[in-house]
This record gives C-alpha cells, sequence and structure tokens, in this order.
C-alpha cells in the first residue's frame, strides 16, 4: 500500500505532521536533541516517525517499510516511547506496514508480544483505532460463567422452573440489551443500574411484562411467522404463572442481576463476546437437560468441532432442519462474524455481517418451547432475521430449497414417534411403523435431507446449472452406525446412492450428561455426490476413536473441561489432533482407520481400528477382569462367597 493510500484509509483529517515530506519530528517537537533525550533520560537512535495521527486522547504511530521484519520492531518501540514522554496520557496504537503489500503489524500501548493484536491485519479508519480503547469493550469469560449459576440459585429461589429459565432469561437478556441501547449509554455500571433502577420502580409486573412483549414485537418486525413467535414467548414465558407472580421488586432483582452479573461482562460486537454468550445460554440449557432425560443437547465444544469439520466460513449457508435451542446455528453464526473480520476494515466487516445475520442461517424445529428456544438464541446474538421455521422438517421442503444450504449441521431426534415421519419412508417398517420410537435411529431425517438435495441437483440439471454438494455433519447414535436391523441397513444403503461418507467419529461415552445417556457418533457426509464413483471405484471412508476430549463428568455440573498445569484447554489440544488425523486421513493405531465401506459395513472405528498394544497396562487388564466378573454376577452365573 502506497503511503497516500494509508493517510486516506486511517484520515488525512487526523494527519499530523510537522517538518516536510509529511513526516513526523519528536526532535522538532521538543525543541531540540537534548530536551528530547532529557525527557527519555536516554540517547535516541531514531527520531522521524513516518506517519502520524491524532484524534482526541488518540494516537496512531505508522512507520512504512518496504518489507518489514523483526527488527523493525525496535524502531517503531523507540517512537512509541518518545511519543509517551513528550505527551503523556495519550493511547497509542503502533503499526508498522508494507509499501510492497498490503501487510501489517499492530499492538496497542506497547510494541512487544503480549501487546500485539493478531486480528488487526487490514489498515483501518482512525474511528476503528479509537474503538479498540472503548471503555465498554470488557470480555470476561470466568465472571460470566461464575455469575450464571449465582444466577440459576436466584431463579430457584424466585420459583422459576427449570425448564423454563434458559428462556426466560434470553428473553429478559433482550429486553435489557434493547433498553441500554434506548437509554443510550456506552458502559454499563452503577450510574446505569439506578436510572433502570429508577424506570422499573414505577412500573408494576404487569407493565414490566408488556415492556418486554413491546421490545420482542419490534426485534421481531420482518421475521417470518412473526405472529407465531409471539404467541409462544408469551405462552411460554411472559404468560407462565409462576412468571405473572413475580413482584416489580423480584423484577428488578433479576435484571439488575444479569446486567451488572452478565451482561457488564460480554461485549456482544466483538466474537469472544459472542462466544462467552453463547456459554452463557448452553449452561442454562444444562439446567434443562438435567430436568429432561430424554434431551440430547449438543455440547458447544461438539458443536465447534463440527463446525471446524465442515468448515463454515463467512460465504456458507448454514441449515439445520431439527434445530433444537439453536447450538449449532448459534455456532455457525459466530464463526462467520468472526471471519467477516478477516482481511476487512470495519466498515467492510461489518456489511458482510449484516449478510450472514439476514441470509446465511436457517433453522427448523417442531417442538414448541425449543422453538422459541432457538428464536431468542439467534437474536440475542444479533440475528437479523431469525430464519427459524416453526413445523415439521417433512413439511418444510420449499423452506430448505429457499436456505440452499451449502452445510447442515444437526443433531436429529434419536426416538422420534413413528406418526410424524412420512409414510413413504416406513413402507418396509413392518410392526416398527405403529411403534413407539423410529427404527432407523434418526437416520430416516438425513435420508430425507438427501431426497431434497437430490431434487434440487434434478432441478439444476434440467436447467443447465452445476450440481450442488452439500456438506453434512450429523450426530447419530452408535447403533445407527452398527446396527444390524434390516430397517437401518437398508438406511445406510440408501444414504450411499447419492452422498459420501466421508468421515464417522466415535465420540465420548455420556456426551450428553447430564441429560440424554445416549453413546453418539459424529458422521461427515457430502450430500449430493455419490458414494461410489461412475467408474465404480470407492474412497476410503476416515474413521476416528475420538472416546477422550478432555472433559470430566461432575455432579450438577455436567461435563466440565479440563485444563493442564499450565492453564491451557485440554480439548484445544484433543480437537487439533482429531482434525489432523481426520484432514490427513492417517490410520494411528488406537486413535483412527481407513476402509472402504458400503451400507453392510459397519460404521465405526472399533471395527476397522488396530489396537495399540504399546499402552495396554496391568491396570487396564485388571479392570477387564473385574467388569467381566461383575457382568457374571449380575446375569447369576456366579455367586459372591
Amino acid at each position: 500500500m502506497t503511503r497516500h493510500d494509508m493517510v486516506e484509509r486511517i484520515g488525512n483529517t487526523y494527519m499530523t505532521s510537522n517538518i516536510e515530506g509529511g513526516e513526523y519530528s519528536y526532535i522538532q517537537e521538543a525543541g531540540s536533541r537534548a530536551n528530547l533525550e532529557n525527557a527519555l533520560g536516554r540517547s535516541i537512535s531514531h527520531f522521524k516517525l513516518d506517519i502520524r495521527f491524532e484524534k482526541d486522547d488518540i494516537v496512531v504511530l505508522v512507520e512504512t517499510k518496504q518489507l518489514f521484519k523483526k527488527s523493525d520492531e525496535a524502531q517503531l518501540n523507540e517512537y512509541l516511547q518518545q511519543e509517551r514522554a513528550l505527551h503523556y496520557g495519550k493511547k497509542i496504537i503502533a503499526i508498522l506496514a508494507n509499501t510492497n503489500n498490503e501487510e501489517i503489524k499492530v499492538w496497542k500501548s506497547s510494541v512487544d508480544d503480549e501487546h500485539i493484536l493478531t486480528n488487526e491485519t487490514v489498515l483501518d479508519k482512525m474511528e476503528h483505532y479509537v474503538s479498540l480503547f472503548d471503555a465498554s469493550k470488557q470480555n470476561d469469560r470466568e465472571k460470566v460463567l461464575k455469575n450464571t449459576y449465582d444466577l440459576n440459585e436466584l431463579l430457584h429461589k424466585m420459583d422459576i422452573d427449570e425448564r423454563l429459565r434458559s428462556q426466560f432469561v434470553g428473553t429478559t437478556l433482550l429486553y435489557l440489551k434493547k433498553l441500554v441501547e434506548k437509554f443510550g449509554v456506552k458502559k454499563i455500571d452503577e450510574e446505569l443500574k439506578k436510572t433502570l433502577d429508577a424506570h422499573w420502580s414505577v412500573m408494576d409486573g404487569k407493565q414490566l411484562r408488556a415492556a418486554i412483549e413491546s421490545t420482542l414485537d419490534s426485534l421481531l418486525d420482518g421475521s417470518d411467522n412473526k405472529a407465531k413467535k409471539i404467541e409462544l414467548l408469551q405462552k411460554n414465558v411472559l404468560n407462565d404463572q409462576k412468571v405473572k407472580k413475580l413482584t416489580i421488586t423480584h423484577w428488578i432483582k433479576i435484571l439488575d442481576t444479569i446486567l451488572m452479573d452478565i451482561y457488564q461482562y460480554i461485549d456482544t460486537n466483538s466474537s469472544e463476546g459472542q462466544d462467552i454468550l453463547n456459554l452463557f445460554f448452553i449452561a442454562f440449557n444444562k439446567y434443562t437437560g438435567k430436568a429432561d432425560k430424554n434431551q440430547a443437547f449438543t455440547p458447544d465444544h461438539i458443536t465447534e468441532f463440527m463446525c471446524r469439520l465442515t468448515e463454515v466460513n463467512r460465504t456458507k449457508r448454514v441449515l439445520d432442519i431439527t434445530c433444537g435451542s439453536g447450538s449449532f446455528l448459534v455456532q455457525a453464526m459466530v464463526k462467520e462474524l468472526a471471519d467477516c473480520s478477516r482481511d476487512k476494515t470495519e466498515d467492510e466487516a461489518k456489511a458482510l455481517q449484516d449478510i450472514v445475520k439476514k441470509e446465511h442461517i436457517y433453522g427448523i424445529e417442531v417442538e414448541e418451547k425449543a422453538y422459541g428456544l432457538s428464536t431468542t438464541n439467534m437474536l440475542i446474538h444479533g440475528d437479523g432475521n431469525s430464519n427459524i421455521k416453526f413445523g415439521s422438517c417433512f413439511d418444510c421442503k420449499m423452506f430448505i430449497k429457499t436456505a440452499n444450504p451449502d452445510i447442515v449441521l444437526m443433531n436429529p431426534p434419536y426416538n422420534a414417534k413413528p406418526i410424524g415421519i412420512p409414510e413413504r419412508y416406513k413402507k418396509n417398517w413392518g410392526k416398527a411403523k405403529d411403534g413407539k420410537e423410529d427404527p432407523t435411529k434418526g437416520l430416516v431425517f438425513i435420508h430425507y435431507l438427501s431426497d431434497v438435495i437430490a431434487e434440487i441437483n434434478k432441478e439444476r440439471e434440467n436447467n443447465d446449472e452445476q450440481r450442488k454438494t452439500v456438506k453434512l455433519a450429523v450426530l447419530l447414535p452408535v447403533s445407527a452406525a452398527i446396527g444390524t436391523s434390516k430397517i437401518i441397513e437398508s438406511e445406510k444403503i440408501e444414504m450411499l446412492k447419492n452422498n459420501t461418507l466421508e468421515a464417522v467419529f466415535t465420540l465420548p461415552n455420556e456426551i450428553f450428561y447430564p441429560g440424554a445417556s445416549a453413546s453418539a457418533c459424529c458422521m461427515l457426509f457430502t450430500l449430493g455426490k455419490p458414494h461410489k464413483k461412475a467408474d465404480g471405484t470407492v474412497n476410503e471412508t476416515f474413521f476416528g476413536y475420538c472416546k477422550e476430549d478432555g472433559f470430566k463428568k461432575k455432579k450438577n455440573l455436567g461435563r466440565i473441561e479440563q485444563f493442564d498445569e499450565n492453564n491451557n484447554s485440554k480439548w484445544k489440544v484433543i480437537e487439533e489432533e482429531w482434525l489432523n488425523l481426520y484432514n490427513n486421513k492417517k490410520s494411528i493405531d488406537g486413535k483412527s482407520a481407513t476402509a472402504t465401506v458400503d451400507g453392510k459395513s459397519e460404521w465405526l472405528c472399533e471395527a476397522y481400528m488396530k489396537t495399540d498394544y504399546s499402552k495396554l497396562s496391568e491396570e487396564d487388564f485388571q479392570k477387564t477382569l473385574n467388569n467381566y466378573l461383575a457382568y457374571l454376577m449380575k446375569e447369576g452365573k456366579i455367586y459372591e462367597s
């Protein structure tokens, strides 16, 4: 980038030069070399900065090079020290910028490894650099997660039902977010709390519920099926008898707690803040999971892994046809919004983020409470349109076609009632079609999705358009991968006619704890690309044995992430290993394998992986013996003497 372009990008209005050529001399500013060295307390080597910008108490220092190198950081640091000595109290952004390409390196306050801003990869406007010092921006993951537990205890004391809490908190947080924006304040502090408390104190409980409803009404303007969404939020939250019993004193206590203990520590305009907000909702979903042992709420680290597996980015349209509380959709949106900033200015990133919010995230949910929760969850993350459809996915073919997905992420019901599944998928089920549970263990949902994508491709071919392929990452019970029933085998054979099974990951036991107890695996398909190629060859499928994810089960808390002695996440290391093994199709004894499979094969790593005997210990041997003895005693084949 040329020097002229750099000045125009940051803002010519803010450029401050004091010598010819537009440079800035700190000797000129100090009055003499002696004055400058006296202010610094040492001699100087450099004193002519290429470009300096100033707005109020923010200063941006830019040193240009044809191609900067590590040693140039010392020169930039010298200018920063001189700036600090002559202009005490100024907040400083320091930048190294190449003139031979677009590459830059940015630091905040100090030029060292601790203060480098790795996400700043594109030169931006002065207003953007001012915003980096905005006092209202403060993400604190630890405080939010600790305070989430305290908030749940408060709601318990207020007698708010466990199954309602996540929706209640989401709805209340939406109201607070909008109210803070309305008051035009940038910082959440005690002064704002007093102002809002005074605002609420003249209301009663009924008026406050009406204010929340009005906020939701305005947020859902332009949203598909707005009336239904409002009706469900009223029915499941605002008109709940226990919520209606809350006095204004109760309401103020709850609102103050959410404002000061949660919202204060989340900057929803940053990708980190969006991530923390997601963790906050997941914590309440865990409480919901405790209340319903059939719920298989997808853990956040697994949704994140599946987003990475399918390569979610700002260009992809993402769909979940059984979206539940919206965990996959929120994770995908958080990923896409963060990616919008990659190599883009703040204004360019915001334009891309608007597209992501309005056009890239789609969901379908048939259960009322989950639908209301997913709608709220998306809105609280800033979703501009909330493209969540209420109804059965089997009745939403046109919605799926309109969504035109590039990626599908889903965790379908494993025990859906057959009555809700179309007859064409049940013709070979025999007596099972009148049973209580889906005999395909969820495979029928991806079979249906495959049929819709096949229909889309037929229409594209008729219009002389290129066929579409879609990445599908789906969580299914292990029984769907190894099931030997004719119904499951038939579903597996059908899936491979038009789609490729790329990978299957066996996941840790009790992955959904404290909810459903099902053992699960993650299957990765490419929809629209037949498993058997036109020449009759078949690519090998990757199988991962991913039984360890660095989480441990704790009573009343669910599965908790573990950290090493340096406070680094064990999961992050494990996740990188999982992805590396898959991306490179590596077969490692005890961890992974590749195999050529068809619909009659077992789709699980255990069937193809070699055991790593070097890691077996005497303890493993004894544990196996103990388990076998316990089994024999349980079956009554031996008795304790």
